[in-house]
């Protein structure tokens, strides 16, 4: 789905968002400095997989905390982790880099790419915002939403501390 086809979808199944058109973003610290109705509530998103290209994780966390993918290996069991490359990122999920987001795993037909998302976005207000597919605007839901969407359309989400 592009930005378009994420909007329809949102809005046949009456999920609450809002949306934020804006200049592409192709880094946090671009994104960081837009002004956003709920800037503490943008996600950064990465894309990783196993040193055996077996096993792809899409790890998303508040956009001001760094994620440490030999702690993450270590409390989340699984082998050791790098970026994927833009390749995998196009195929697997239909987006391009600077894109990455929760919704591009509604265009990962085969559901093999799993979630792990910081908690702290279903503390508070439970508001994230993402992109949708693509990096000239941010959408905001409800995290319980978006995890919903995911798992139905057959992925693993896992919350997760981070």
């Amino acid at each position: 789905m592009n930005k378009q086809e994420i909007f329809d979808f949102v809005d046949k199944q009456e999920i609450w968002h809002e949306v934020t058109e804006h200049e592409a973003a192709f880094t946090m610290e671009e994104a960081l400095n837009m002004e956003m109705p709920y800037p503490d509530r943008e996600a950064k998103n990465l894309f990783v997989r196993d040193d055996k290209k077996q096993n792809y994780y899409l790890i998303t966390v508040c956009g001001s905390k760094r994620v440490q993918l030999k702690e993450f290996k270590k409390a989340q069991g699984t082998r050791r982790l790098s970026f994927a490359s833009a390749e995998d990122l196009k195929e697997m999920l239909d987006v391009l880099p600077g894109s990455v987001s929760p919704l591009g795993l509604l265009n990962n037909e085969e559901c093999n790419v799993k979630l792990f998302l910081d908690e702290e976005f279903v503390q508070g207000s439970g508001i994230i915002g993402i992109h949708p597919n693509e990096n000239t605007a941010t959408i905001w839901m409800k995290t319980e939403d978006l995890l919903t969407m995911i798992r139905r359309h057959g992925n693993e989400a896992q919350v997760v501390e981070l």
